[in-house]
């Protein structure tokens, strides 16, 4: 597939650069599981549907929905916690997705380059410097500001529209592309999002991995 040419390319971090999704599930699931299974398994088909969404929304979702403790702000704060402890390592040694800095290196020069993931934002900065991918980019964003945050505080600084595009693999990442007038491709190598083909019904271009895409 052959796109561009884009001023701005901005970049989902679990499933599109990083082979991390699993990470992230299996997170919440251990994190659920003491209250137990049946509300591990609810966590974890909340966090899939909320693909994109930071940690704090699905901890808090946990509490407050599924367990039913309104106001139970210390141990939503402690649960954020321990999710971060679970996956903190992991995220250091899972695979990058397939020919991920092939792909960055064949990017036109003089382009803005961007990561805005669901992630904690320290979180992401910190494993995409150890990993040697941080140079790929000029800023590193993450929770607790929404992607739609991020986006707003991007577009004050240069044009969003047709001149960027957002690369993701949620249902979310699209959405808040469109409703910034971004093009949007969906990674679907490691989606969670199930469902995703009927939704996107050939409307929005699909690759398996970055590494399939060219560029003008």
């Amino acid at each position: 597939m052959t796109i561009g040419p884009y001023s701005t390319w901005l970049f989902d971090c679990d499933g599109v650069l990083l082979d991390s999704n699993a990470v992230k599930t299996e997170a919440f699931h251990a994190l659920a599981l003491p209250f137990g299974e049946d509300v591990a398994d609810a966590l974890v088909t909340h966090h899939r549907q909320q693909g994109g969404v930071s940690r704090f929304v699905k901890v808090r979702y946990l509490y407050e929905e599924l367990l039913d403790r309104c106001g139970a702000e210390e141990e939503i704060e402690a649960g954020i916690r321990e999710y971060g402890r679970l996956v903190k390592e992991r995220l250091l040694v899972c695979p990058e997705t397939p020919g991920l800095r092939e792909f960055l290196d064949r990017l036109p020069e003089g382009t803005y380059r961007a990561v805005i993931s669901g992630g904690l934002e320290e979180e992401v900065r910190h494993v995409l410097q150890v990993r040697g991918l941080s140079s790929y980019f000029d800023a590193i964003y993450g929770s607790p500001r929404t992607k739609g945050e991020v986006f707003t505080e991007i577009g004050h600084t240069r044009p969003l529209g047709r001149e960027a595009v957002y690369l993701g693999d949620s249902r979310y990442d699209f959405e808040v592309a469109k409703q910034f007038g971004m093009d949007f491709i969906f990674v679907s190598g490691h989606t969670e999002f199930e469902g995703w083909r009927s939704y996107f019904e050939d409307e929005v271009p699909v690759v398996d991995w970055l590494s399939c895409i060219n560029t003008k």
